[in-house]
């Protein structure tokens, strides 16, 4: 399973709970794009309104810009195939003090596009400094054991 678009700072700015994998409604060009390793997920997350779940603020450009229709819009709510289950527990979720839903990468799964989806608590300022501070020091422990 390739990823395709992957949100790498989820991991730094969030402390990652539950991790769910769903489908996602996509028009054509937009899975052409995403292919392609077009697209952003920064600033994205996912909302549960009517029964269904959205992905909101997903950027994808137009695969080809000359060809796409005028009323495309590459910021648009994107729906996400969810069983009922999932999005009852998602709605739940969602109403939850400090959580949040967020989708952390986009990959292919056969021949379909997934989308990796997970619940989420925002990390403060001192828990990121500890994530920095654990990254240097696994990034000098490697360093010493390669250089020797």
């Amino acid at each position: 399973m390739p990823t395709l678009i992957d949100y790498k700072k989820a991991h730094f700015n969030y402390e990652i709970l539950e991790k769910i994998e769903a489908g996602i409604e996509l028009f054509g060009l937009e899975v052409k794009s995403i292919k392609k390793g077009q697209g952003s997920l920064d600033g994205s997350y996912v909302i549960v309104r009517g029964g269904e779940a959205y992905a909101v603020n997903t950027f994808v450009p137009p695969y080809q810009e000359n060809n796409t229709p005028k009323d495309y819009e590459p910021r648009r709510n994107r729906r996400l195939i969810l069983g009922k289950k999932e999005i009852a527990r998602l709605a739940d979720i969602e109403g939850g003090k400090g959580l949040t839903i967020v989708p952390i990468s986009i990959y292919n799964k056969g021949n379909l596009l997934k989308v990796s989806i997970a619940v989420v608590r925002g990390k403060k300022q001192h828990d990121k400094r500890e994530s920095i501070k654990k990254r240097e020091t696994d990034r000098a422990v490697r360093r010493e054991f390669s250089d020797r």
